[in-house]
C-alpha cells in the first residue's frame, strides 16, 4: 500500500542517571498524545521501562523505541541508559541518529556521565539540543549550570529562553523572540564566529542580517553540530517542553529519507519474543525493505551472509504496527534474521553513521549458579544476554563447567545477577571481578603445515603469517593465495572461502599465547593447497572438506604466533579528576603511588582538573581513596583509553579449548567434540 514519504527524525534522548531522561521521554509522549497520563520512574510506571528490573531499580538498562508525531515530522524516539556501566547500549545507538537531546539537571548540574555522552555526541557529529532540567527544584541554579556547560562540555551554546520563579513549583520558562535585543545580540555572537560569510555581511550591514536570517543560521549551524541550543524546563511539569519540541523539528534534521535507493541498515538491538522467537530492531538509512526479500547481511564481527525477514513491524504513534515493508528512515522490528547480530548490516553499508566505537569491557568475573543442576540452564540463559549485548563476552573452559562473563561495572553485575534471577529462575554467585587484557604480537611470524606429511593428520596445506597492526586496529585478515589453490569445490568462491578462513582466524585469536585475546594484528594467508581423489599425484588423497582447513588453522596460526611472540597488555583509562586547590598535593602523590601518567592540570579559581591516564585495575582504588583526600568534594571521570604493555611478569588467563601448540591434547579434544557431536 502507497504511502505519503514523511519528515522522520531518529531522536537520542541522554542523560546522566537521574537527571530526568526517563521523565523527559514520558512528557514527550504525552504532550504528542501517544499516553493519556506521564509515567513515574519511582512507580515503574514509564512507557519505554518495559523490564521488571528497570522498573524494580528506577534506571533504563536496555535502550527502548518510542514514535510520535510533531508538526508533520514522524520522531522516533530512543530512549538510552544513563549508568555508564551501560554506555555500549549508548554507543550503539548513537551512530543511528539524526538528533539528540542531552539532559542535564539544574540541581546537579553537568556530572561525569555528561561529559562522556557529550564527547561521543560531538565525535560523532550528532546535532545536539541541550535540556536544562528540574528548574523548578530547590538548588537551581542556571548561572553554575551555563559556566560549567562552557567550561567542560562546549562554549558554543545558546540559551533559547529564560526562566521565572527559579526553584519552586511555579517556574515558569520564556523563550526569546527573534526582536528580543539581548537574545539577537547574544545569538549573533554565537553565529558570526563560525561562519565567515555571515560576519561579512554583519560587518558591512549589521542590518541586513535580519532576524530571519539569524534563526535560519542557528539551524543550519545546529545540524552541523557546531552550536547548541539551550532549552530550560521541567519534565515534571511539563514547562519548557512545547519550546523543546519546536525546536526539535526546527532546528534538527528531519529529511524525507530515500525510499528508492538500495538498501542500507543496521542492526541495534536484538529481543526475544514471547515464543522465544529471535526479533531484530534495524534503523533504515535507505531503500525499501520488503518481507521475504532475501539481502546480504555484513557481520560486524566479519564475513557475510544472506537472510530474509519472515515478518515487519513499524514503530508508530507509540506501538508497533505490522507492514509488508520497512521504508528509509524507519525503525523496524524484524522477524526471521536468525543469525544477525547487533551491529550487523542489512543491505549496502550506509553512507553516513560512521563506525562503532565500543569500547571493551575491562573486567570479568567467573559466574556459578547456586544449585549445581542449573549448569546447562545458565550457560542457556547466559548466551542469550551475550546475544543482546555483544560486549558481554561468555566464555566456558573445555570441562564446560566454569563460565565467566565480561562486564563494564559492579552496577551491571549486579543488573547480570537479577536478571538471571528474574527472568530464568538461575541464582548466581559471582568471584571477584578481574581486569581483561589482551595480547600483541612483537615481531612478524609465520609458519606452515603441508597436506600429506607425516605431521599433519589434515588433508589440507595451510600457510600463515602473523604481524603487529596499528593499535586500536583489531584483526586484518589479507588472503595471498591464487584462487586456483582454494578448495572452490567445497566454498564455491574465493570470496566464501576468504570469509570462512577469515572466521577460523578469529577464533583461534580469541585464546593467545598467555590465555588473552590477539589483537592488533595483520593475519596474513600465504601457502594453500586441497587434496582431491582424482587429482594429480602429488594432491591425491582422500576429499578435503572445510574441517580440514577449520582444524588445521588453529595449530598453524598458533605455531606463528610462537615465532612472532606477543606481549600481554592491560586496558588502561583516561581519568579527568577535579578536587579542590588545597588538596592537589595528596591526589598527585596518590595518582603516582598507583602508576599513573599525568597528562595536563589546570586550575580554574578554587578547583583544579587532572587528565591522567591510570591503569583499570587501579582505578577503583582512586575512587575509594578520592573522597578522603578532598573531604567528598572530588569528583572523577573515566573512559577507556587502551592498552599499555604490562610491566614485569605478564598476567595469564587458564584457555577454555586445548591449546593447539600441544598437538596430542588438541587432536584428542578435536576427536572429543566429534564424539559429542
Amino acid at each position: 500500500m502507497w504511502r505519503l514519504p514523511q519528515r522522520t527524525l531518529n531522536l537520542g534522548i541522554l542523560a546522566h542517571v537521574d537527571a530526568g531522561k526517563t521523565t523527559l521521554t514520558e512528557r514527550l509522549l504525552y504532550a504528542a498524545g501517544v499516553i493519556d497520563t506521564v509515567g513515574e520512574v519511582d512507580a515503574g510506571t514509564t512507557r519505554t521501562d518495559t523490564l521488571a528490573l528497570e522498573r524494580q531499580r528506577g534506571i533504563t538498562i536496555k535502550s527502548a523505541v518510542v514514535s510520535f508525531e510533531i508538526a508533520g515530522v514522524t520522531v522516533n524516539l530512543i530512549d538510552t541508559p544513563g549508568h555508564p556501566d551501560f554506555i555500549a547500549e549508548v554507543e550503539r545507538v548513537l551512530s543511528l541518529l539524526d538528533g539528540a537531546v542531552l539532559v542535564i539537571s539544574a540541581v546537579e548540574g553537568v556530572q561525569p556521565q555528561t561529559r562522556v555522552l557529550m564527547r561521543a555526541l560531538r565525535r560523532l557529529r550528532v546535532p545536539t539540543l541541550l535540556f536544562v532540567n528540574k528548574v523548578d527544584r530547590r538548588g537551581a541554579d542556571l548561572g553554575r549550570v551555563f559556566e560549567a556547560v562552557a567550561d567542560r562540555l562546549t562554549p558554543a551554546i545558546i540559551p533559547m529562553g529564560t526562566v521565572t520563579g527559579l526553584g519552586t513549583r511555579a517556574a515558569r520558562f520564556t523563550p526569546y523572540g527573534s526582536g528580543d535585543p539581548a537574545f539577537r545580540a547574544a545569538l549573533t555572537e554565537v553565529l558570526v564566529e563560525r561562519d565567515d560569510s555571515l560576519l561579512a555581511a554583519y560587518v558591512e550591514n549589521e542590518r541586513a542580517v535580519t532576524g530571519r536570517r539569524l534563526r535560519g543560521e542557528l539551524a543550519a549551524q545546529t545540524r552541523r553540530s557546531s552550536v547548541h541550543p539551550v532549552f530550560l524546563g521541567s519534565a515534571i511539569t511539563g514547562e519548557g517542553v512545547p519550546a523543546l519540541m519546536a525546536g526539535l523539528t526546527e532546528l534538527l534534521p528531519a529529511e524525507v529519507g530515500d525510499a528508492e535507493a538500495a538498501v542500507s541498515g543496521r542492526v541495534f538491538k536484538i529481543d526475544r519474543g514471547p515464543a522465544g522467537e529471535k526479533i531484530a530492531y534495524l534503523r533504515m538509512f535507505a531503500g525499501t525493505l520488503r518481507a521475504r526479500q532475501r539481502l546480504p547481511v555484513t557481520g560486524v564481527s566479519g564475513g557475510d551472509a544472506e537472510a530474509k525477514a519472515t515478518a515487519i513491524s513499524v514503530s508508530e504513534h507509540g506501538g508497533w504496527v505490522r507492514r509488508p515493508e520497512l521504508a528509509a528512515g524507519e525503525i523496524g522490528r524484524l522477524w526471521g534474521l536468525n543469525g544477525v547480530r547487533i551491529g550487523d548490516t542489512i543491505g549496502r553499508p550506509p553512507a553516513t553513521g560512521g563506525q562503532h566505537h565500543f569500547a571493551p569491557p575491562t573486567m570479568e568475573t567467573v559466574v556459578a549458579p547456586v544449585r549445581p543442576g542449573d549448569d546447562g540452564a545458565l550457560r542457556a540463559a547466559l548466551a542469550w544476554l551475550a546475544e543482546q549485548d555483544p560486549l558481554i563476552d561468555v566464555r566456558v573452559d573445555d570441562t564446560g563447567r566454569e563460565v565467566s562473563v565480561s562486564l563494564y561495572g559492579e552496577v551491571q553485575k549486579e543488573v547480570v545477577q537479577a536478571t538471571l534471577a528474574t527472568e530464568f529462575g538461575i541464582d548466581v554467585t559471582f568471584r571477584e571481578t578481574t581486569i581483561v587484557c589482551v595480547e600483541r604480537p612483537v615481531r612478524r611470524g609465520e609458519a606452515v603445515e603441508v597436506l600429506n606429511t607425516e605431521a599433519n593428520p589434515f588433508q589440507a596445506t595451510i600457510g600463515l603469517r602473523v604481524e603487529p597492526g596499528p593499535a586500536n586496529s583489531g584483526i586484518e585478515f589479507r588472503m595471498r593465495v591464487e584462487p586456483q589453490a582454494m578448495p572452490m569445490y567445497v566454498y564455491r568462491n574465493a570470496d566464501t572461502f576468504t570469509a570462512h578462513m577469515s572466521r577460523y582466524v578469529r577464533r583461534t585469536l580469541r585464546e593467545g599465547r598467555f590465555g588473552w585475546q590477539v589483537t592488533d594484528c595483520v593475519v596474513t594467508m600465504v601457502d594453500c593447497s586441497y587434496s582431491l581423489a582424482d587429482g594429480p599425484p602429488s594432491r591425491r588423497g582422500p576429499l578435503s572438506t572445510p574441517a580440514d582447513f577449520r582444524n588445521l588453522t588453529p595449530i598453524v596460526l598458533m605455531r606463528a604466533l610462537d615465532q612472532a611472540g606477543t606481549v600481554v597488555c592491560e586496558p588502561m583509562l583516561r581519568v579527568s579528576l577535579e578536587a579542590p586547590v588545597w588538596a592537589i598535593s595528596a591526589v598527585l602523590t596518590a595518582l603516582g603511588r598507583l602508576g599513573a601518567a599525568v597528562r595536563q592540570q589546570s586550575v580554574r579559581g578554587d578547583l583544579t582538573t587532572i587528565e591522567a591516564v591510570v591503569p583499570a585495575a587501579r582505578v577503583q582504588h582512586l575512587q575509594r581513596q578520592l573522597p578522603g583526600l578532598t573531604a567528598g568534594e572530588g569528583v572523577v571521570e573515566s573512559t577507556f583509553d587502551g592498552y599499555r604493555a604490562v610491566r614485569g611478569e605478564p598476567a595469564t588467563r587458564a584457555r577454555t579449548t586445548a591449546d593447539p601448540r600441544h598437538r596430542e591434547k588438541y587432536l584428542t579434544s578435536l576427536t572429543r567434540q566429534g564424539a559429542r557431536n
